[in-house]
């Protein structure tokens, strides 16, 4: 599953993704794309155990698969 979240301003993009997670069942991936590195979404996942890894993409934005 792939949640763009370019374009949204804060804390939409965070809300969207803990939305999406909650739908994805245990060793699924949610791939997501910010305008900006998500420092308290990151705290969000580690604090559910959520394994996660963020790509620099080449327009600026980043692109975060979580795994759950």
């Amino acid at each position: 599953m792939l949640l763009d979240n370019r374009g949204l301003e804060p804390p939409q993009p965070m809300m969207r993704t803990l939305e999406a997670l909650e739908s994805l069942k245990p060793g699924e991936t949610l791939s997501i794309i910010n305008d900006r590195r998500p420092m308290f979404l990151y705290e969000q996942l580690e604090e559910r155990g959520l394994k996660y890894e963020t790509t620099p993409n080449e327009d600026g934005s980043f692109l975060i698969e979580i795994t759950k």
